[in-house]
């Protein structure tokens, strides 16, 4: 006969004393906690991954030969993003990864969560070197104001998750975008006294190949048409960033130090700077500037001299380059009274630019009656 319904049997463990029932309660507090207090922990990681990425641009203002190690996060990025859309993600949609399986997911948010760390580094120490190559009141802003916005959305989780990495068009994009703005620091950095122009092209052409390497595979591109549609995006990719040359800022080149002024010392050094003149003193203007070039001397400067838009004059660095500190690229070149227009009154700029076309620096001053 069986004993009691209500007395235990000697072998059986009380459920507040079996481990499997212990570790199913925590799990279940657990799961319980990140349902109501997930996105609040998602949006703390991303304003601790703001201030990481603080961090990360003190870490680029302490030299440019840092750049080298970027090389292997754009590496790692790569494949990270590649492994993101071949398994996990879906061109579909963003519903797809929702009703996918658990250790489907969790291997996508490991993934993300790695290629996020990534586009930190790269983005956050990318800022200050095209900050400093860009000219606030010039088209080149643009380009660090969309760096910018991309290194921001790289610390926020939901966006990057729920939308970067769901949707391949707009996950490739960004991508490409990173890696091209990466490649533009890291190949000067790589092989020192590049052009900056051949390094925007290559940048624009490997950022082309990554985009097609996110979008369709090997054994695709051995067929006549993909093969013929890749090259005319290749090309159009690199004429592309040809004719948007003056739109990125040619790093890791900066101005350091620019002036205009009516006298010169000795030493070439300018007597004055000036930043409004009467037209009644102007008998000469001189324009000094410093061009740092930290990834070496690739491309040939000059000066261009302009009255409210329109150019007035124009120097080649044969004729205007000077003595000056080492790294640094000193021009100097002036007008003189049979050089000067007429009418002097009006704002006036000096830039600095390569024999491609893209802007490294200005400096401006205002002549007024």
């Amino acid at each position: 006969m069986h004993g009691p319904p209500n007395v235990k049997r000697a072998h059986e463990t009380p459920p507040e004393r079996d481990p499997r029932a212990a570790w199913a309660r925590s799990v279940a507090r657990a799961r319980a906690f990140l349902d109501a207090h997930g996105r609040k922990l998602w949006w703390l990681h991303s304003a601790y991954a703001l201030l990481l990425g603080v961090g990360v641009v003190a870490f680029a203002r302490k030299g440019f030969e840092r750049a080298r190690w970027m090389a292997a996060v754009l590496g790692v990025s790569w494949l990270l993003v590649v492994l993101v859309f071949r398994v996990f993600a879906s061109s579909r949609g963003a519903h797809t990864l929702d009703v996918a399986g658990t250790r489907t997911r969790i291997g996508f948010y490991v993934t993300t969560y790695a290629l996020k760390n990534s586009y930190q580094a790269m983005l956050f120490f990318l800022l200050p070197f095209y900050w400093k190559s860009a000219t606030l009141d010039a088209l080149n802003v643009w380009f660090v104001l969309l760096l910018g916005a991309c290194a921001v959305v790289s610390t926020l989780d939901i966006v990057f998750d729920r939308v970067l990495m769901r949707w391949r068009w707009v996950g490739s994009s960004f991508h490409g975008f990173t890696l091209f703005a990466c490649l533009n620091l890291v190949i000067p950095a790589l092989f020192p006294d590049t052009r900056a122009l051949t390094s925007l092209l290559a940048a624009a052409a490997i950022a082309v190949v990554s985009f097609w390497t996110l979008h369709v595979t090997r054994r695709a591109l051995k067929k006549r048409i993909y093969a013929g549609v890749f090259a005319v995006t290749l090309a159009a990719g690199v004429d592309l960033a040809y004719a948007l040359r003056a739109a990125v800022p040619p790093v890791p080149m900066y101005v350091s130090s620019a002036g205009v002024g009516p006298e010169q010392l000795e030493d070439g050094r300018l007597a004055m700077e000036v930043k409004t003149l009467h037209p009644s003193v102007i008998r000469q203007l001189i324009a000094v500037t410093d061009v740092v070039v930290p990834g070496g001397k690739g491309d040939r400067l000059r000066h261009v001299w302009r009255r409210a838009g329109v150019e007035v004059h124009r120097t080649t660095e044969e004729t205007s380059r000077v003595a000056g500190p080492r790294g640094v690229v000193r021009l100097r070149s002036s007008l003189t009274e049979r050089d000067l227009p007429a009418n002097l009154t009006g704002r006036w700029s000096i830039d600095v630019e390569t024999d491609d076309d893209q802007l490294v620096g200005r400096t401006e001053f205002d002549v007024a009656e």
